[in-house]
């Protein structure tokens, strides 16, 4: 997910500029958290960094991850949104060995590669939602790998930070041209906490870094945490008691056959006619299979499961029963349908989609409309619920019914 205008408008602007009066930040003697040379820790919060893969998270003009590359030998992708940011770095550290300059967004870039080592951000990391940002960092990197981020705390009109996951408006200051607006997520350090936890990390220092000049308001807050290792024991779960439930629900399965002549129906001995089908039995290893079973066991027609599309759940309610059934489509089958003995359907036939007949019973009226809508069937209401994979057959499945 990219991030939304104005930052992305913003920083391609900054970079323009940038790139117009030709400055490029020198590379840094340490990394430098704040706005302010001196003020904080440097590079030792992310740990040692030989050999290691680290991301750094809007790199913009690069100089920070070529500083990590020469001075720790680290393996860094700087990762930058804006095309004029990483025009600027390419342009000058192009050429530097163990920095990948990628021209991306971040979410997008953490989604297609594999996990890091560690991953870094310097006032980046809050232009970007943090329910989007954290998860993705999270599943971007190794579980222990540190994630070492500042951002804005108080702004220069002393402005402080909110307790509330939401962004507000603030401004890149440029000489000469108008402010730049951005959007950016300021918030207070419990909140902050509060999301690292619930998103996978444990959160091991916060420091405010604060302007050297004693009228300066504008404060930051070096955040230092950590993604928690993943479990290396296997979670338990509880069986379930002997003693079975109340009965309180009735599942069955229905299955549509549709041939060069129509859709296979029978007739019930209570009149109506219905789709072959019947209750899930505790034998039935899955819908599929019990599908096939009822079509043998009521039609003789035999068919494998893997031929056997199911579309999805059909709920409603028969006074207290609370009534499941799942509607499929049969695809290929073989044999001719025929009355089978004891079985409470029989009399097979087939009826054209445009002439289905009266008396259709509810269930398979229900599966019929989940399957074609545009079939004009009555029936009692119920909620249907796809399955991802399902689809509907509306033209004869490559099957024979002779």
């Amino acid at each position: 997910m990219s991030v939304e205008n104005p930052n992305s408008d913003t920083w391609t602007a900054y970079g323009q500029f940038q790139l117009d009066r030709s400055y490029m930040p020198p590379e840094p003697a340490q990394l430098r958290w704040g706005f302010w040379d001196g003020v904080g820790p440097g590079d030792d919060v992310l740990g040692p960094l030989a050999g290691k893969r680290v991301l750094d998270i809007g790199s913009g003009a690069g100089h920070y991850a070529v500083h990590l590359a020469r001075t720790h030998d680290a393996r860094v992708d700087a990762v930058e949104l804006s095309a004029t940011q990483h025009r600027r770095a390419t342009g000058h550290f192009g050429d530097v060995p163990g920095v990948q300059f990628v021209h991306a967004d971040v979410i997008e870039h953490l989604q297609q590669t594999q996990p890091y080592d560690a991953a870094y951000g310097i006032c980046t990391l809050a232009g970007i939602d943090p329910h989007i940002a954290l998860p993705a960092l999270r599943d971007g990197l190794l579980p222990g790998a540190p994630l070492v981020f500042s951002v804005l705390h108080t702004n220069w009109h002393g402005h402080g930070p909110s307790d509330t996951v939401a962004p507000r408006p603030e401004t890149v200051g440029l000489k000469g041209l108008d402010p730049l607006p951005l959007q950016t997520w300021v918030l207070t350090t419990q909140v902050w906490e509060d999301l690292l936890t619930d998103y996978g990390f444990t959160v091991e220092a916060v420091t405010q870094l604060r302007a050297p000049e004693p009228d300066n308001p504008v404060i930051c807050q070096l955040i230092q945490a950590r993604r928690r290792p993943i479990a290396t024991t296997r979670i338990t779960s509880r069986p379930r008691s002997r003693r079975p439930p109340v009965p309180h629900a009735a599942v069955g399965v229905g299955a549509i056959v549709l041939g060069e002549r129509g859709l296979l129906l029978g007739r019930h001995r209570r009149g109506t006619l219905e789709l072959p089908g019947g209750s899930v039995e505790p034998y039935d290893a899955t819908f599929e299979a019990a599908v096939v079973r009822e079509l043998t066991e009521e039609t003789g027609l035999v068919a494998h499961p893997k031929d056997v599309t199911l579309l999805g759940t059909l709920v409603d309610h028969v006074g207290d029963v609370v009534r499941v059934t799942v509607g499929a489509v049969v695809n290929v089958w073989q044999g001719r349908p025929a009355t089978q003995p004891d079985e409470s359907l029989g009399d097979w036939a087939w009826y054209p989609l445009d002439q289905l007949p009266n008396d259709l019973f509810v269930c398979s009226a229900q599966i019929l409309t989940a399957w074609r809508p545009d079939l004009l069937i009555g029936h009692t209401p119920a909620h249907f619920t796809p399955f991802a994979y399902g689809a509907a057959h509306s033209s004869p499945p490559s099957g024979g019914d002779t």
